[in-house]
Formats: structure tokens, C-alpha cells, sequence
């Protein structure tokens, strides 16, 4: 079966590795076990101790490195987030564009701005403006702009459609039923009227709730176009709390999803970095661990998921 699998895969043209963050893969070793141990919020601050020393050679030299790594396991397309920030201002982007551009026959790069520290500060809009006509998606991180989420993504999806961009939004992170945020997500789509064009990454805590109510965001999911973008590894540590909930595995409910006929694909996350120190960006680990999971194992779905699904979400296919 997995040979199987293996086959069809490169059949169908190889994996697509839907989402990773390439302008810090490979930067673990530049921070203690203390600091790789801090919880989420806290690294989003911690990776600016590297940031601050990077100019364009180095991000480029990262990314290009990068690259090489994904495409000897056997990953022909990627998406990579960069960071777009005060700190590291256009550098990030610019090199993965040039890598994009000069690799072009060995890989297809696609650039995502990732907004690490927000979007609402004017002082960095004409920076983000640029960033967004120059990137092939629209990243969206709403915890960058805390407490004011709302106005966090009326500024991206406004920006999506002066711009005519897709937009991949972080949500629903933290394996938590205090977090709605998928729902939330598929709710602003369609009020900006972009069904079909954003792309939900992670909605882990989409499977701490009940069933009646998943059931019910799967239908406004429906009714939004909403995609997602699983990345099985990232928080499969997640740590023990002590909320209660349903009984799940910390990974987007990705068999309900497929049962709601919703499109999945499936992505890395970080490599090697502070987020996940001994990750390696190989898509069949993330694959295997995915379709252990959640119980996935009609090939032909885990296929589309490497694969197919992962074009669509990029706008590829």
C-alpha cells in the first residue's frame, strides 16, 4: 500500500509541500534548548534575534538551501510564507521571488507574506502594500494584530482583491475550544465576497468542539469555498491542558473534512528552526502521519491531498 502510494504520487507529478516557512528553515542552532522549549506567542518575538542580523545573501542563501533539500525528497511544488515586518522588511521576499524565478525549471516556488507582526500600523502599510503586489498570496496571521483580528483581516482580504490574490490565514492554532476562528474565517469570506479564494492553515481547534457545531462550520465552509492546509507535525506535541473537550488528535479533523467535500492539502511548516528543531520538511512523514491520524486510507484521497489538492489551494490547478 504505501509503495502504492509512493507511485502515485510521482505520478501525479510529485508532492506539493502546501506550506512552509523557508526563510527560517534550518536556524535551530541559533537558539537554546530553553528558548526551543517557549510557547508559540513567545517564539514569534524570539525569531527576530536572527532577523536582525539577516540581509538579502543570507535569506537568499537560506531559502536556495532550502529548496534543495525539499526537492530531494521528492517535493516539486512549495509554498513558502516569508516574513514581512519592520525587521526584515522586503528582503525575505525579494530573494524568494529571485529563487522562484531562477529556479524555476527544478521546482515551482510560490511566495507567501507572512504577517508576523501585523498589518494595521500606517508607519508599515506602504511596506506591506508593496509586499502584497509582489507575492503570489496573501498570508495572514490575525494574532499579529491582537484584539483587533477583525480589522486585521478586512485590511488583507481588502488587499486580495485590489491585488487579485489568494489569501492563506493561520487559525485555530492552539488545540483550544476557546478558539472559533475557522468559523470566524469562513464568515468574513463571505462578507468580502472571496468565496473560493481563502484557505484556512492548521484548524486544529475546530475538532475540540462538539460535533453539532463542526457540522454546522462545515457548512458555512461549504457555503464560503473555504480550503484547508493541514501541517500533521506541527502540533502534534502540542502540550497536555486541562480544558475540557471532545477527544481528538491535536491535527485538523481532515476525515471530516473530505466527508464534507472540502479541499484539503497538506503542508510542513517550519523546518529545522525554532518552531520545530528536528522537523525535516519530508511530505511522506507528514502524509503518514496524517492518514494514521485520522484514519485515511483510500489512496486515491491521500494522493489528491499531496498532490492535486495541494495546486489548488495555491491557485496552480
Amino acid at each position: 500500500m504505501l509503495e502504492e502510494l509512493r507511485e502515485k504520487i510521482k505520478e501525479k507529478g510529485g508532492f506539493v509541500n502546501a506550506h512552509s516557512h523557508l526563510d527560517r528553515a534550518n536556524t535551530a542552532r541559533f537558539f537554546s534548548k530553553e528558548e526551543q522549549y517557549k510557547f508559540l506567542e513567545e517564539k514569534w518575538k524570539l525569531v527576530d534575534k536572527i532577523k536582525k542580523k539577516d540581509n538579502y545573501w543570507s535569506y537568499y542563501s537560506r531559502i536556495d538551501h532550502a529548496v534543495s533539500q525539499q526537492i530531494e525528497k521528492g517535493i516539486t511544488t512549495i509554498c513558502t510564507f516569508v516574513d514581512v515586518d519592520p525587521v526584515t522588511t522586503n528582503k525575505a521576499y525579494i530573494a524568494a521571488r529571485e529563487i522562484s524565478n531562477l529556479r524555476k525549471f527544478d521546482v515551482t516556488l510560490v511566495t507567501a507574506m507572512q504577517t508576523l507582526k501585523g498589518v494595521l500600523d500606517p508607519n508599515h502599510q506602504t511596506m506591506l502594500r508593496n509586499a502584497a503586489a509582489a507575492v503570489n498570496i496573501l498570508g495572514s496571521l490575525p494574532g499579529g494584530d491582537k484584539g483587533k483580528e477583525n480589522e486585521h483581516i478586512d485590511w488583507i482580504m481588502n488587499a486580495a482583491k485590489r491585488y487579485k490574490k489568494r489569501v492563506h490565514v493561520h487559525v485555530d492554532q492552539l488545540n483550544t475550544p476557546k478558539e472559533k476562528e475557522t468559523e470566524w474565517l469562513a464568515r468574513k469570506t463571505i462578507e468580502h465576497g472571496l468565496e473560493g479564494k481563502v484557505t484556512a492553515v492548521h484548524s486544529i481547534s475546530l475538532a475540540c468542539h462538539p460535533i453539532l457545531y463542526r457540522k454546522e462550520v462545515y457548512k458555512i465552509c461549504q457555503d464560503a469555498g473555504l480550503s484547508f492546509i493541514t501541517c500533521p507535525a506541527a502540533w502534534i506535541d502540542h502540550s497536555r491542558r486541562e480544558d475540557l473537550a471532545p477527544i481528538h488528535n491535536a491535527i485538523t479533523p481532515v476525515d471530516e473534512l473530505l466527508q464534507h467535500d472540502l479541499t484539503v492539502a497538506i503542508g510542513s511548516d517550519n523546518i529545522y528552526d525554532v518552531y520545530k528543531p528536528f522537523a525535516d520538511g519530508d511530505m511522506m512523514f507528514e502524509l503518514r502521519l496524517l492518514l494514521e491520524a485520522c484514519k485515511i486510507y483510500d489512496v486515491d484521497e491521500l494522493v489528491k491531498i499531496a498532490t492535486t489538492n495541494g495546486k489548488k489551494v495555491l491557485g496552480l490547478g
